[in-house]
């Protein structure tokens, strides 16, 4: 099965590979992840799957690869220690505007952060954040700048409008807004959840909303070349298996929540609970790669200081739709969320 045959491998030396994963069967398809557990977000559907029997399904044997961060999976792909790689659009859109030529994106099991702003109760709308002090990590980290798109859509500036206070890590924003030291702040769902006391508190932009106004999606499922060209059907079955899973986590929350509860006993029913309703419309049910979402995430990116001396890259050099597309021509498009444009 051939989408595109691109030659050329390239190993950025720099990066170093960090596994510890048994030696896989012959037969085996290796899943690269960055979680060395079951994650609190919807990119536990990639782990899940297996338990469920999800990939079996579709006659694929589906092994994890863990790894710690973005680096080391890039890594473990090009040295051929695994056939996919969950990793950031990022990094590689970096890759390729530096002359790697042989991977594609070809799905994204969670392609959202799961932002959203908090606030205390006096803030009753986004505009009201004007005038306010707003926690960020920094100016310029990644909460700052999605959170400068999405209250911009709001009408505020949030160089001009708000008293920014650098505070760090989440965690400690989250703090800080829970004991009256700023008014509003980003934070995660889950570290909204964890949060013990929330007396006064509310969520001022969902994450959907959060994510409808700055579509940037953050991590995808890539592939060499020479895997979509003598795995091609395996990429599919691996794709069919996730999608499949999503839609019934879509459909039915506590499937989540019973899945999440075996694989982390660790977390308390209650706050799954919390996080499965939470997720209801932030599954991929269609595969998680829109080339509308993909070109607004590559032009956030190149406004960015990482790439201001990069070349711009087309589309068509990091994505390949073929393998979503042929899995949704045999599922057909799921309605109201995720839609897959073109």
């Amino acid at each position: 099965m051939t989408y595109r045959n691109t030659k050329g491998a390239a190993v950025v030396a720099a990066l170093t590979i960090a596994l510890s994963a048994p030696a896989a069967s012959a037969d085996s398809f290796r899943l690269i992840v960055t979680d060395l557990e079951a994650p609190l977000v919807p990119n536990s559907v990639m782990e899940l799957a297996i338990g469920l029997g999800y990939y079996e399904e579709e006659g694929v044997d589906v092994e994890l690869v863990r790894v710690q961060q973005t680096p080391s999976a890039l890594a473990a792909l090009q040295a051929g220690e695994g056939e996919m790689a969950n990793i950031s659009v990022s990094a590689l859109l970096q890759l390729v505007a530096g002359g790697v030529d042989d991977l594609r994106a070809v799905t994204s099991p969670n392609k959202a952060l799961p932002f959203l702003i908090a606030a205390n109760e006096g803030i009753a709308t986004p505009a009201d954040v004007a005038g306010n002090r707003f926690g960020v990590g920094r100016v310029g980290s990644l909460d700052y700048s999605l959170s400068s798109a999405v209250l911009g859509a709001a009408g505020v500036d949030l160089d001009s409008d708000v008293e920014l206070i650098g505070l760090g890590q989440p965690t400690v924003r989250a703090q800080a807004l829970a004991a009256g030291q700023i008014d509003a702040t980003t934070m995660s769902i889950g570290v909204w959840t964890s949060l013990p006391d929330k007396e006064g508190l509310h969520i001022l932009v969902s994450q959907d909303d959060y994510y409808d106004a700055a579509p940037v999606v953050n991590k995808v499922n890539i592939v060499t070349s020479e895997t979509l060209e003598e795995r091609g059907e395996d990429v599919e079955a691996v794709i069919r298996a996730l999608m499949r899973l999503s839609r019934d986590f879509a459909d039915d929350p506590a499937m989540w929540v019973d899945a999440m509860t075996e694989a982390r006993p660790d977390v308390a029913r209650e706050t799954l609970e919390m996080l499965g309703e939470a997720f209801v419309d932030s599954w991929s049910v269609n595969g998680g790669i829109s080339a509308e979402e993909l070109t607004y995430t590559a032009d956030w990116l190149y406004e960015g200081e990482d790439f201001q001396d990069l070349r711009r890259v087309d589309l068509g050099e990091w994505v390949e739709f073929g393998p979503v597309d042929a899995v949704l021509e045999d599922l057909g498009v799921m309605d109201g969320m995720d839609q897959p444009a073109r």
